[in-house]
C-alpha cells in the first residue's frame, strides 16, 4: 500500500506533525504493530512497521515507543523490537524491567490476593487464563466460551475491580487489574515529558488506547486502527495501514530534518535592487525572499526548510535539467536556461520603499510548470490564495501580497494549513509569460511600462554604475560581479549594509553555528563601502556614513556603539530560534537576531577611520562632521584601548586582550593623525604618544617567543588569522622577521589547501567550521608584503575557483568535504576578492 491510499486529511496531518521540532511517536503493540492472533504468544509485529519505527527512532529529535498492555518482559521477548525503541508494559505500569521491586509492601500483598481471587474466578473455565505481570494481572477470555467469558468479566467487575487500590482497564476480550494507578494516557504523558516533545503521534486499536487518545492535544495526532468509537481524529483499517502511516511519517520527517536536495550554497544566485534581496537556486526556484526588507521575516524560506517553507518555482513540465544560469553582463538580472525554456528574473529597482517587486519572464517552446507557495512569517501564518482575473491574491497576512499572472490558469490545493497554486503553461515562440510578485500592495493592475521597458530599465540601473567602475587588470569581470554584489547588499534608502543576504546557513553541515547576518555590522559595513570607493564608487560610502552619523546622534559617544544594528539603524530585538524550520541540510537551529549585538568590540573604530581617510582622498576633502566623528572615535580609543574585548570573531567566551583589537585601536589613532596632517586639522595633544604606546604594547605583549608569532591575545599561545594585521596595517614593517615568522606560523597551523581558518582553538561552541575566504585574502596580502608573490597568485586562483558559476562567494569553504559553507553571498568574501585583485594588479 502506498501513502496515496491513506485519506488525504490524514496525509496532510502527517506532513504537518512531521515538522515539529521534537517528535514523540508511540504505538500500541497487539492489533497495531502486530495483527491480532488467537494465541497471543504468536503475535509478531509486521517487519515493515518495525523497520519504519526503528528508522524514525534514529532520526534527530525523534523518540519512538511502544505502549502495550503486555508485561514488559513478555513484550520485549515477543516483539524483538530494537533498543532504539522505548518499551512500556502493563499499560504504563512498567517503564523498566525491575519495576516490581519498586512496589510498596501493601501493593505486593494486594497483588498476591488479586492473583488468588482471579484464579478462583476462572477456575474450571476452558480457554480462560491469567497473565501475571509485575504490577497487574490480566484476565484473558478470548478463547473461552462466549457465555462463560461474559460471566467471568462480570464477576471480575463485581468483585476484585471494586477493591481499594485496584485500577481496572477493559480491553478486547481482556480485563486488566493493576495495583498501581496508571493507564496508557499517563504513560504517554511521562514519555512526552522525558523526550521534551513538542508534539506526539499515537496509534492504537484497543479500548485501552482511548486513554492515550484522550491525552492528545494541540498539534498531536491520534490514529485509530479498525472499528469502534474513538477519540482519535483519524482512522485506518488494519496493521498494514499502520506500516504505511509509519513509513510516510518517516519519509516526511527525514525530508524535513535533512532536506531533500539542497543546492550547493555557492551555486545560489542573488537578485537585488538596493532595497531587497532574493535568492535563486540553479534551477530557477525562488528559495529565499524576505519582506518588508531583507532583515524581515521570510516569505519564501525553502533555503532553510525545503519546499514546505515556501518557494516559487518555474521549470519545464517534462523533466530536464537546466543547461546553465548566468547574470546578464553588469546587471543583477539572472537568466536560467533549459534547452527549450528560458526564465529571466529581476527585482524592480524603481519600486516604492514599502514594495518588493519581483518580475519573472518565462519564454520558450515547451510547457512550463509553475508552483507558487508563499509562506509568510517563516511559514508561521496560514495562507489562502484567492484566484482573480489577472492573478492571485494572498489572504491572511499582515502585509499584502499579490501575484499578477494574466492568462495563467491556476489550480489551488491546500495541505490544511497553507494553499499552494500550480499551473501548466504552454509556451509559444515570441510570446513570453510574465509573472509579477508584488509584495506590499493589493494592486493587480497592469504596469504603466511594458515588461521589455522595465527589464531594460532594471539593467541600466546596474550597468551604468558597473561600467563606470575602475577595475583592476586581474579578474576584472569577477571583481565587477563582486562589486555589484556588495552594492546589492547595501540599502540605498538607509545607507546600511548587510553582512550577508541570509540567516543560518551553517558553518558546519548539521551543526549549530548558524547565525543571522542580515544586519549592518559597523566594521563590515565600513570595509564594504571602502572597497567600493577604491573602485571609484562613492555613493555607498556617503550613504553608510550618513547611516552611522544617524546612529551616533542617538548615543552619548562612540564607545556606546553596539557592534551591529538593523539596516534602519535601530537596535536589534532579542535573538530567537525558528523551531519550525529544520535548517539548510538539517542544520539547526535557525536563528533570527544576533547576540553579538551586546558584545564589546573595540576594533570597530579602525575600519571606520580608514573609510573616512579613503573617502576624503577620493573626493579631495575631509568633511567637518566626518572629522568630528574621527576625533570622537579616537577619544573613545584613548579611554578604552587597554580593555579586553570579544574581538572581530565575536566569541562568546570571556573578553581577552586581543592582538587584532589592539592593532585596530592603533589604526584608529594612526589614521586620525594622518587625516589631521593632510587636511590641516589640529592634532590633539597626546595622540602621537598614544599611538606609540599602543604599538609598544602590541609588540611587547602580542609577540610570543615560544611559538615565534603574534598570537590571538596576550594570554595564550593560540594563533588567529586576524593577527596578520600587525603587518597588514603598517604597525610593524612587513619585512620585520617577527611578521614573516607570524605569516609562516599562521600558514602552518591555519592554512588548509585553498583556504585559511580563523583559528583552531576552543571558542565555547560545539562543532567546527570551514576556512574563511576573508582569511585567505589576508594571507594573500601577507604573501605579497613578504615577497612571496607566487604563493599569493596560487592562493588567489584557488579563491577564484571557490566562486560559484555566477561569481558569488559565501563566507567559508570546507577543504576536506570540498563544499561551501556559511551565509551567502558574504560581503567579507567579496571584499577580500576585490582587494586581492587590486593588489595583484598593482604589485
Amino acid at each position: 500500500m502506498t501513502a496515496e491510499a491513506l485519506p488525504a486529511e490524514l496525509r496532510r496531518a502527517i506532513v504537518q506533525i512531521a515538522r515539529t521540532p521534537r517528535l514523540l511517536v508511540a504505538c500500541d503493540y497487539d492489533g497495531t504493530l502486530a495483527p491480532i492472533t488467537t494465541n497471543p504468544d504468536e503475535a509478531r509485529a509486521r517487519p515493515e512497521s518495525v523497520g519504519a519505527l526503528r528508522s524514525l527512532a534514529t532520526l534527530h529529535e525523534t523518540t519512538c515507543a511502544v505502549i502495550s498492555g503486555r508485561a514488559l518482559r513478555d513484550l520485549a521477548i515477543l516483539s524483538r523490537l530494537p533498543s532504539e525503541i522505548h518499551l512500556v508494559g502493563s499499560h504504563g505500569s512498567e517503564f523498566d524491567i525491575g519495576f516490581v521491586h519498586a512496589l510498596e509492601p501493601e501493593a505486593r500483598e494486594l497483588h498476591r490476593n488479586l492473583e488468588a481471587e482471579l484464579a478462583r474466578i476462572i477456575d474450571g473455565v476452558a480457554g480462560a487464563s491469567l497473565e501475571v505481570k509485575p504490577a497487574s494481572i490480566a484476565v484473558h477470555v478470548r478463547r473461552a466460551d462466549r457465555d462463560a467469558a461474559r460471566q467471568i468479566v462480570a464477576a471480575v467487575h463485581e468483585g476484585p475491580s471494586t477493591w481499594e487500590g485496584v485500577t481496572t482497564t477493559d480491553g478486547k476480550e481482556v480485563v486488566e487489574l493493576s495495583v498501581v494507578k496508571t493507564d496508557k494516557g499517563s504513560a504517554l504523558d511521562t514519555l512526552r515529558h522525558q523526550a521534551g516533545a513538542t508534539a506526539a503521534v499515537f496509534v492504537g486499536d484497543d479500548v485501552t488506547d482511548e486513554k492515550a487518545f484522550a491525552r492528545l492535544h494541540g498539534p498531536d495526532l491520534g490514529v485509530k486502527v479498525g472499528d469502534g468509537d474513538t477519540l482519535a481524529q483519524y482512522r485506518i483499517g488494519d496493521t498494514t495501514d499502520v506500516a504505511t502511516v509509519l513509513a510516510f511519517l518517516l519519509e516526511e520527517r527525514r525530508n524535513w530534518l535533512y532536506g531533500e536536495q539542497a543546492p550547493p550554497i555557492e551555486r545560489i544566485s542573488m537578485l537585488a535592487n538596493e532595497r531587497s534581496v532574493a535568492l535563486l537556486t540553479p534551477d530557477a526556484k525562488l528559495t529565499w525572499l524576505c519582506h518588508p526588507g531583507p532583515d524581515a521575516p521570510a516569505v519564501f524560506a525553502d533555503l532553510l526548510g525545503g519546499e514546505s517553507a515556501g518557494h516559487f518555482s518555474v521549470k519545464p513540465h517534462r523533466n530536464g535539467l537546466p543547461l546553465g544560469q548566468r547574470y546578464l553582463p553588469n546587471t543583477m538580472t539572472v537568466e536560467t536556461r533549459w534547452s527549450r525554456l528560458l526564465v529571466t528574473d529581476y527585482l524592480e529597482p524603481e519600486s516604492a520603499p514599502h514594495r518588493t517587486d519581483l518580475v519573472r519572464v518565462i519564454s520558450g517552446e515547451t510547457t512550463a510548470s509553475i508552483v507558487f507557495a508563499p509562506r509568510p512569517e517563516f511559514g508561521g501564518v496560514p495562507v489562502r490564495l484567492l484566484r482573480e482575473e489577472d492573478g492571485l491574491r494572498v489572504i491572511g497576512t499582515s502585509e499584502p501580497f499579490v501575484l499578477r499572472s494574466p492568462g495563467v490558469q491556476w489550480e489551488i490545493t491546500s495541505d490544511g494549513l497553507h494553499d499552494t497554486a500550480s499551473a501548466l503553461v504552454p509556451l509559444e515562440r515570441d510570446k513570453p509569460v510574465v509573472l509579477e510578485l508584488r509584495c506590499g500592495t493589493t494592486d493587480l493592475g497592469p504596469h504603466e511600462l511594458t515588461e521589455i521597458e522595465r527589464r531594460a530599465r532594471a539593467g541600466r540601473y546596474w550597468s551604468e554604475w558597473a561600467t563606470a567602475l575602475k577595475l583592476p587588470q586581474v579578474e576584472p569581470e569577477l571583481v565587477a560581479r563582486s562589486a555589484l554584489t556588495l552594492r546589492g547588499l547595501a540599502d540605498a534608502d538607509t545607507g546600511g549594509v548587510m553582512a550577508a543576504a541570509t540567516t543560518s546557513l551553517p558553518e558546519e553541515i548539521g551543526g549549530v553555528r548558524n547565525w543571522d547576518y542580515r544586519y549592518c555590522w559597523i566594521r563590515d559595513g565600513a570595509m564594504t563601502v571602502r572597497e567600493l570607493v577604491t573602485l571609484g564608487s562613492l555613493d555607498e560610502a556617503e550613504g553608510f556614513l550618513r547611516w552611522l552619523h544617524g546612529v551616533l546622534s542617538t548615543l552619548a559617544g562612540p564607545e556606546r556603539l553596539h557592534p551591529l544594528y538593523t539596516l534602519a539603524g535601530t537596535q536589534l530585538g532579542a535573538e530567537a530560534v525558528i523551531d519550525s524550520l529544520p535548517g539548510y541540510k538539517g542544520s539547526r537551529p535557525v536563528r533570527v537576531g544576533n547576540l553579538a549585538n551586546h558584545q564589546v568590540q573595540l576594533d570597530v573604530f579602525g575600519p571606520v577611520v580608514e573609510l573616512v581617510m579613503t573617502l576624503a582622498e577620493a573626493r579631495g576633502e575631509l568633511r567637518d562632521e566626518d572629522w568630528q566623528m574621527v576625533r570622537a572615535m579616537a577619544e573613545a580609543v584613548t579611554r578604552r584601548w587597554s580593555e579586553p574585548d570579544h574581538g572581530i570573531w565575536e566569541e562568546r567566551h570571556v573578553p581577552r586582550h586581543r592582538v587584532y583589537s589592539r592593532v585596530m585601536c592603533w589604526v584608529t589613532i594612526d589614521r586620525a593623525i594622518k587625516l589631521a596632517e593632510i587636511y590641516g586639522r589640529p592634532v590633539p595633544a597626546g595622540w602621537p604618544e598614544l599611538r606609540d604606546r599602543i604599538a609598544t604594547d602590541v609588540l611587547e605583549n602580542g609577540w610570543n617567543p615560544e611559538v615565534q608569532a603574534f598570537t590571538t591575545a596576550y594570554d595564550g599561545t593560540d594563533l588567529d588569522a586576524a593577527s596578520l594585521f600587525v603587518g597588514l596595517s603598517g604597525l610593524l614593517d612587513p619585512q620585520d622577521e617577527r611578521f614573516q615568522s607570524t605569516v609562516t606560523a599562521i600558514e602552518a597551523e591555519l592554512r588548509s589547501g585553498s583556504t585559511v581558518y580563523r583559528y583552531r582553538r576552543d571558542d565555547g561552541l560545539p562543532g567546527g567550521e570551514g576556512g574563511f575566504h576573508l582569511c585567505a585574502a589576508w594571507m594573500i596580502e601577507a604573501y605579497l608584503l613578504t615577497g612571496r608573490r607566487t604563493e599569493a597568485e596560487e592562493l588567489f586562483e584557488q579563491l577564484v575557483d571557490a566562486a560559484g558559476p555566477t561569481g558569488l562567494l559565501p563566507e567559508q569553504y570546507d577543504p576536506v568535504a570540498e563544499r561551501s559553507l556559511g551565509n551567502h553571498p558574504q560581503a567579507y568574501s567579496h571584499i577580500g576578492l576585490i582587494r586581492c585583485a587590486r593588489l595583484l594588479s598593482e604589485s
